[in-house]
């Protein structure tokens, strides 16, 4: 049995590794740079590449290198040894405090939405002190910010830092207001749960799909799905137990706090959850989680699945975005007490997060705004595109009541009565957990549901700090000015409630009447990522991030033209890979099954004894009706191939965007019905593809 606390963090620079062996005051002033964003000067830095590049050595580590996170949505790294010529033909192990700092990676191919030219090459990655280096494949890994020659963020780790700084200013406001003067840092903490598919390697590499896009394009519902519930929290597979066990064991070596496994609803699917930790951290914990996932499932015959919704017909993968506050004395200031009605603080804080969801809605919808999401969200696993808020009964009761100055009587925590006297008495909690919202208090958090699977948690978690940054700043404002404290709050939270309830909806998000109501209420719903991005570049929109130093008003148009870049470069390569499939494996499947049947029908015809006996009417109606389907399929084909010679590379990014969204894709989509058609009906023999069932019933 392996001794997990001593595994846990092994392979990390961490605290307790820098405490013993940096010198006292190297150390002092690495934590007070840490803790209070100070400058990290050059000698400092120097005694601390040298610690941990002899720690790293020591752990096998050969290479160094600045690992980034650029607007591609995955991490990109440069390896560097850490050898240097010593004369006489022979080297030394160096690193230097330059080199740990500031690492010079040519910028010229990542995206950038305009904020360098083309021929500045020019780019830095900047020590992130925040989260700590780490060591994996005999390479010291050292999270870094990424930014232009001009001093524009490239990343995602940029923007999501400069976020945490914003909202730790203005709950600090707040706090003092509450005569809280321990708390020296608010710091937004999260548990991102991550949802996979598995597959084996063998049925993957067979389908061009997968291999390209992420996603099958193609693929007729299999007789068994995912009706009978069966696979959810089921007996885990032993190859499956297997993989999660190497990833798990890889993780907690890299401190990632891997805590639950299970198999999720739909055949194939599967889920990890971490215990949450600061924001910056669970980033990059969360992007290491699914490096390992592809590497370790590749190494056990599998492949990961992180597509949003790589099976039609079937469950889509999200990833839970479980948010809160707390201080660096941990309180947690979305923790409501034994008496949340009567915690004015708490209350302040659950009303900000109401108020900045209710008039940023629309920036929590563009957060989760991706060409895969577009296919899941507002199916039956995913909630709605539509953005509501579900808080439970209690604490709703308790917002009516302060709302209408009305007694709010507490609610008693009764015991469950289960009907079997042997099973120990629990305590029923005051409301059920809403599945089915995209905004759901779950206790002491939040938990955004939208998210996709293969997201980075950096963007919605920019977007959440941010616009809870500029609620708080308001209500500091308001009560930092007030002669009465007291009665200036509870008006406050009063007028917060009244003015923003419609954001909360406590029941089924999936029922087509919450549709309705909520267009009745006056909540967007942008169903699909060209309608919901917009809203990233409107004036209200520049105004929050630049206000609060979150991104640049260039940075923001960057952004918004790198994701429609993204959303049609999707569509082409997908539309791309379907015409390949269809000419290269579908079509000739076709007319090989037709041939078959042609010659069967003429072998019947001719036999010399042919008295009605061999009746060919059977071959004759698969041979018609295959034969028609092929004909359609040859014009929606053409059509396809039309429809992308039109897309007009030069046409302004939203325009285009749009005809890929109306023309593109339904043209693939009239394309996929009728080769899933096809796939019913040519025999198993001639069909080149692993088909629904193969592929999600591949492990034993």
């Amino acid at each position: 049995m392996k001794d997990i606390p001593n595994l846990f963090g092994s392979m990390v620079f961490n605290d307790a590794v820098m405490q013993a062996r940096l010198p006292k005051d190297t150390y002092k002033a690495l934590k007070k740079t840490i803790a209070q964003g100070t400058h990290l000067e050059l000698d400092i830095a120097n005694v601390v590449a040298n610690a941990m590049k002899d720690w790293a050595v020591k752990k096998g580590a050969t290479h160094f290198t600045h690992w980034f996170q650029p607007m591609t949505g995955i991490t990109a790294e440069k390896h560097d040894s850490f050898i240097s010529p010593a004369g006489d033909g022979k080297i030394i192990m160096e690193f230097s405090g330059k080199e740990l700092v500031r690492g010079e990676p040519d910028a010229s191919s990542f995206p950038s939405g305009g904020l360098r030219a083309t021929f500045e090459a020019r780019g830095y990655t900047i020590w992130d002190t925040t989260s700590y280096a780490f060591i994996k494949d005999s390479t010291l890994y050292i999270p870094t910010a990424f930014c232009s020659y001009s001093g524009a963020a490239l990343d995602k780790k940029t923007p999501l830092l400069r976020s945490m700084e914003a909202i730790d200013k203005q709950a600090l406001r707040i706090l003092k207001l509450f005569g809280n003067t321990v708390a020296k840092r608010v710091i937004t903490t999260v548990g991102p749960e991550q949802e996979y598919f598995l597959i084996t390697q063998e049925v993957f590499l067979k389908r061009p799909d997968l291999v390209y896009t992420g996603r099958t394009l193609f693929g007729a519902r299999p007789p068994k799905g995912q009706e009978l519930d069966d696979h959810y929290f089921g007996s885990i597979k032993q190859r499956v137990a297997a993989f999660m066990r190497e990833l798990e064991e890889e993780l907690w070596k890299l401190g990632v706090l891997a805590k639950t496994k299970h198999n999720e609803v739909a055949p194939a699917q599967h889920e990890l959850a971490p215990i949450f930790t600061t924001t910056n951290i669970a980033t990059d914990h969360n992007q290491l989680t699914m490096e390992l996932m592809k590497s370790i499932a590749n190494k056990h015959g599998l492949a990961c699945l992180l597509h949003e919704k790589p099976f039609a017909g079937i469950n889509g993968s999200g990833k839970h975005n479980n948010w809160s506050i707390s201080t660096n004395t941990n309180l947690n200031l979305l923790e409501p007490g034994e008496t949340p009605h009567e915690n004015a603080q708490f209350l302040l804080f659950l009303v900000a997060v109401i108020k900045a969801v209710d008039e940023y809605q629309d920036l929590l919808r563009v957060s989760v705004a991706n060409a895969g999401n577009d296919h899941r969200l507002g199916a039956n696993e995913a909630p709605p595109a539509i953005v509501s808020m579900f808080l439970g009964d209690e604490l709703t009761e308790i917002l009516e009541a302060l709302e209408n100055n009305s007694d709010y009587h507490d609610r008693q925590k009764h015991q469950m009565e289960i009907g079997v006297t042997v099973l120990p008495h629990i305590p029923k909690d005051t409301t059920d957990r809403n599945r089915t919202s995209p905004f759901a208090f779950t206790g002491n958090k939040f938990e955004f549901r939208m998210l996709g699977s293969s997201f980075s948690i950096a963007g919605p978690n920019i977007v959440l700090n941010t616009v809870v940054a500029e609620v708080l700043r308001e209500f500091a404002d308001t009560l930092e000015n007030s002669g009465d404290f007291k009665r200036e709050l509870s008006a406050l939270i009063k007028k917060t409630i009244r003015e923003h309830k419609h954001i909360i909806f406590n029941g089924n998000n999936y029922f087509d009447e919450w549709i309705a109501e909520a267009g009745r209420r006056g909540l967007s719903n942008f169903k699909t990522t060209v309608e919901a991005l917009p809203a990233f570049i409107s004036p209200k929109s520049i105004d929050v991030f630049t206000r609060h130093h979150v991104f640049t008003e260039a940075e923001i148009h960057s952004r918004y033209e790198i994701v429609l870049k993204s959303y049609c470069k999707t569509l082409h390569i997908e539309a791309l890979t379907m015409v390949d499939m269809v000419k290269k494996e579908i079509i000739p499947a076709c007319i090989g099954y037709q041939n078959e049947l042609a010659q069967l029908i003429q072998s019947k015809k001719t036999c010399s004894v042919y008295d009605g006996e061999y009746d060919s009417a059977l071959e004759e109606y698969f041979l018609s009706k295959i034969s028609k389907l092929s004909s359609a399929l040859l014009k929606k084909l053409d059509i396809l191939e039309n429809t992308l010679l039109e897309a007009k590379t030069g046409d302004e990014i939203l325009s285009l965007a749009r005809f890929y969204r109306d023309k593109v894709f339904c043209g693939m989509f009239e394309l996929r019905l009728i080769v899933d058609e096809l796939e019913t009906l040519v025999a198993k023999k001639h069909w080149p593809l692993p088909t629904y069932a193969e592929m999600l019933y591949s492990i034993n």
